[in-house]
């Protein structure tokens, strides 16, 4: 089978991301003696360097791993909370009933730093300085400007001009997008990290004490206090309008990631490890649940059968996200009845020859009157005549093309640690650049609605719903395999597409990701303005015509992308002794290391 690269093999270690910067830095961290998540750690802050339109450091992050030497998976949630202030009342006296994605409205609290340095302090071995300095040599002496940054800034030009004018200082240049393969500079940021560093080595010379010290200085220090100044002042979002922010200091102080214990499946012979329902990562597992109803092992990997069975599995679940999941901390959901067979063996049953077009929750004991909140409810319309981010008018949203994306990794140690993370968020077009500090906040309180009778409804100190989801597997009882993608409500659609391509196909990992994709938009966006297009099955066009003809015929609203424009895998995988790994060609970023 044709492939655009090789699939990366060896025993000393591998590392793959969605960037080759990052890739090669999280490469040196091992060389040079690091474990697995000290190479986390040190690609994650490159990647908040190089990839800004992607992540930032006032974004967040799930972090998924599994540890060698305690056999045992773990999770981290850095998903930052909506701030005290920010309830439904507050913004419903705004006259507000839909939450933008941009701005200061939507900006809850950044949980990214705060997750890689419990990481780091827990499970690292290298100090921070030794961690920092790849992304502070990227920041300082530049990094090779590449399309999509330039573009995405080009976008937002005038509205850096006019209004977000800090965001102006940092990200054009002579008032200008920088040029593509320019070396650009972010000194703010450099300046950033360079006096945390200095903050905590002049604290003590110890690796802990150092760590301790830059959460502290994080979230109740310099950062915090900055960041509690900026939210202060108003500045222009998608309404049109220009609001200050709900986010304080005192919200900074008052949180902290945390461990938690991951969900998992099994299916077939492999046991699937995913984020808490506070994500959208339930919708694999229970997608998984439905499947094992249906005859998916006797279909091709490319095949009409397949593209049916499996879009029509996830319409069921995502239609069981919009109605079940929230913060488990703040609101009950049933999540041993939306796991189980007997319960998914019945939803199995509503899949049928035809494409539905119908949302189809199900209905769980002492769950009614939410079933019935959720389905009667009518999502408040966005104001497309309003104007938007980027300066220009709001239309109908690509939704194969978002402009708002997301950043993954994964990496493999000779230990055999695991580590599979998403960082996302604090996008250089999301939110204005702090003063000085050269960063911006995190908008994922757009994911909340603003319905007292939802379970994903806005609570303050909650955590919204995100869209991001590492995956773990073991196979047969062992470690197998940590992957991920990009891609808003499709990351875990794509995920899942590639996992049931190596169960049931047993394609090598780069066949997989090379393989053409597809997802829906059948359901509720999680994002800004949040438009369902019921029925829509997206599909890279090198899908062979007879198999679109045959979707069509099933009832699928099709709708063709480029031949790779979907999905941005990269996969990890301990075989025994020997260690691959492989990175989608799309977009062209995205690269695996190993040896």
């Amino acid at each position: 089978m044709f492939t655009t690269r090789p699939e990366i093999q060896g025993t000393f270690g591998v590392i793959t991301s969605t960037h080759w910067i990052a890739s090669a830095v999280g490469m040196k961290i091992l060389e040079e003696g690091g474990n697995a998540f000290d190479s986390a750690v040190a690609t994650a802050f490159v990647l908040h360097a190089v990839e800004p339109h992607l992540n930032g450091l006032g974004g967040e992050t799930p972090i998924l791993f599994y540890d060698a030497k305690k056999k045992e998976v773990r999770s981290i949630c850095g998903q930052g909370v909506a701030p005290k202030k920010a309830s439904i009342e507050a913004y419903k006296k705004l006259g507000i009933d839909l939450i933008a994605g941009d701005g200061l409205l939507s900006a809850v609290v950044p949980g990214a730093f705060d997750a890689w340095m419990l990481l780091l302090r827990d499970y690292g071995t290298m100090k921070l300085e030794k961690i920092l300095t790849p992304a502070i040599y990227y920041l300082e002496k530049g990094f090779p400007m590449y399309e999509r940054v330039a573009t995405t800034i080009k976008k937002q030009k005038e509205l850096f001009l006019n209004d977000w004018k800090t965001s102006a200082a940092v990200w054009l240049v002579n008032d200008e997008a920088p040029k593509v393969s320019s070396l650009f500079k972010n000194l703010q940021l450099a300046s950033t990290l360079k006096k945390i560093v200095e903050e905590t080595k002049s604290h003590s010379d110890h690796r802990e004490n150092q760590i301790e010290k830059a959460r502290e200085i994080f979230y109740k220090g310099f950062i915090a206090e900055a960041i509690d100044e900026h939210c202060k002042k108003s500045f222009k979002d998608a309404t049109g309008k220009s609001y200050h922010g709900f986010l304080t200091g005192d919200d900074l102080g008052s949180w902290q990631a945390s461990y938690e214990k991951p969900l998992s499946f099994d299916y077939y012979n492999h046991t699937v490890f995913k984020m808490g329902a506070w994500s959208q990562a339930p919708v694999f597992l229970q997608t998984l649940a439905i499947l094992k109803n249906t005859d998916l092992s006797n279909t091709e990997p490319e095949s009409a059968d397949f593209v049916h069975l499996v879009t029509e599995a996830m319409k069921l679940a995502f239609a069981d996200r919009e109605v079940y999941y929230g913060d488990p901390n703040f609101v009950s959901i049933p999540l041993d009845s939306l796991l189980s067979q007997p319960y998914n063996k019945e939803r199995s049953c509503l899949i049928s020859e035809n494409a539905s077009r119908e949302q189809r929750p199900g209905i769980i004991s002492g769950y009614e009157d939410l079933v019935k909140h959720s389905l009667s409810w009518k999502i408040p319309k966005a104001p497309y005549e309003a104007l938007a981010g980027n300066g220009t008018t709001l239309g109908e949203p690509t939704q194969a093309k978002q402009e708002k994306d997301t950043c993954h990794l994964d990496v493999i140690d000779k230990e055999g640690n695991m580590l599979s993370a998403t960082p996302s968020g604090g996008w250089l077009q999301s939110s204005p650049v702090i003063e000085n500090l050269g960063f911006q906040l995190s908008s994922r309180a757009q994911m909340f609605w603003l319905n007292d009778h939802l379970n994903s409804r806005l609570i303050p100190c909650s955590r919204p719903r995100t869209t991001l989801t590492p995956s773990l597997v073991f196979k047969e009882g062992q470690p197998s395999m940590v992957f991920g993608t990009p891609g808003g409500d499709q990351q875990d659609q794509w995920q899942l597409i590639f996992f049931l391509r190596h169960v049931h196909h047993k394609l090598n990992l780069q066949e997989n990701i090379d393989m053409p994709s597809f997802h829906t938009q059948h359901f509720s966006p999680s994002f800004y303005p949040r438009v369902a297009l019921p029925g829509s099955l997206f599909l890279e066009n090198r899908f062979p015509k007879e198999v679109q003809d045959a979707l069509k015929n099933k009832g699928h609203e099709l709708k063709l992308e480029g031949s790779w424009t979907l999905g941005r895998l990269t996969v990890a995988m301990k075989d025994g002794d020997l260690l691959k790994a492989a990175a989608t060609p799309r977009m062209m970023q995205a690269y695996a290391i190993g040896r």
